[in-house]
């Protein structure tokens, strides 16, 4: 089976009016589902707990990070941002500055020298309203005052409306800014394994098939994953190509000497957390297409962005949780690179280049 993930972030005016607030499930969590996928949800961070698609023997396989005690997701000191939807300026800003009308503003510095999601107040630590739920939709609505997070000025109002339909999810994300000029940058954060760690081969993401048609560029990046303002264009087999041709896996450059510093921190990052330009796409193009021979399960995503952040999950140490949903007998932790983050955005930095 195939999972169509769409995400269409987009900057409207919105606001939704209902009697009486949705009520969860028993367990804490709102559940929408049609005929090929059943999604579950929390207000904390507007977040996925749990994506539910068929494998290739139609059983029902919990594709996403997560964990089944809901309330650790606000407790969590490493605060992975699984599945939520941070803001209100995603990814990095360099040097925790950015200019408007000739006015600088600082923002906190929460990641080596720079802000990342706009600190630790961001969107991905508040709880939600929820505005909207039916069987196949439901909408998270999020007020986010002036300077809550450092830097961050004049009133916002965000939106995300999740549903399904089929075997397609689809995301749209609003916010406006109805006081001030600031930076508004949205995306959808989700953690995928394909194989819900199950594969009794390997619990590493390097043998899921990553297919990228109209990303041959990317953002070159410093060594704490902030763009330098250079782009550059993968050749056929290097470390960062994935458009040469659908069929290379995630993996397909470990043997290169520069992957294990590919993605920064002096040298110990290995694989991807960069942005990936998406040129000349066609509307309505799948731009991304992850899948596992595995699972037989492929995510295919259609996008408005300017392009997606791929992220290895290099940083995972092996000490949280996998769900009851995932793993088996001897896999229980979410091990060094065994998930990949796919964010479609807008340009990281892009207020500052």
């Amino acid at each position: 089976m195939r999972c169509f993930v769409l995400a269409l972030p987009v900057l409207a005016a919105a606001t939704s009016v209902v009697a009486q607030a949705p009520k969860p499930g028993k367990d804490g969590k709102y559940t929408i589902s049609s005929s090929g996928i059943k999604a579950q949800f929390i207000p904390y961070g507007a977040t996925l707990t749990n994506l539910f698609v068929k494998d290739k023997n139609g059983e029902d396989v919990d594709v996403v990070l997560g964990y089944d005690d809901i309330d650790y997701y606000p407790k969590d000191p490493g605060h992975p941002v699984y599945n939520s939807i941070p803001g209100r300026y995603v990814n990095r800003i360099g040097k925790g500055k950015y200019t408007i009308d000739n006015t600088t503003y600082d923002t906190q510095i929460n990641d080596g020298t720079n802000t990342l999601h706009s600190g630790t107040n961001n969107w991905s630590y508040r709880v939600w309203n929820v505005t909207e739920a039916t069987k196949d939709s439901i909408t998270f609505t999020v007020k986010d005052a002036s300077n809550s997070s450092q830097g961050m000025l004049g009133l916002v109002h965000g939106q995300v409306t999740y549903s399904v339909s089929g075997s397609t999810w689809k995301i749209k994300m609003e916010a406006t800014s109805p006081e001030a000029r600031t930076p508004l940058m949205l995306t959808q954060h989700t953690y995928f394994n394909l194989d819900a760690f199950k594969n009794p081969d390997t619990n590493k993401i390097w043998n899921h098939t990553l297919y990228l048609p109209y990303s041959k560029r990317y953002l070159v990046a410093d060594d704490g994953a902030l763009p330098t303002g250079k782009i550059g264009t993968a050749a056929p087999n290097s470390i960062n190509d994935f458009a040469s041709r659908p069929g290379l896996f995630l993996g397909h450059a470990r043997s290169d000497p520069k992957f294990s510093g590919n993605c920064g921190g002096g040298g110990a990052c290995e694989g991807y957390n960069g942005y990936f330009l998406i040129d000349d796409a066609p509307k309505d193009a799948v731009v991304v297409s992850l899948g596992s021979e595995f699972s037989g399960i492929t995510a295919d995503l259609r996008t408005d962005q300017a392009g997606i952040v791929l992220y290895s999950c290099n940083w995972m140490d092996g000490t949280a949780n996998l769900k009851s949903t995932q793993g088996t007998k001897t896999v229980k932790k979410v091990g060094r690179s065994s998930c990949v983050a796919i964010e479609a955005q807008d340009y990281v930095d892009g207020i500052n280049q």
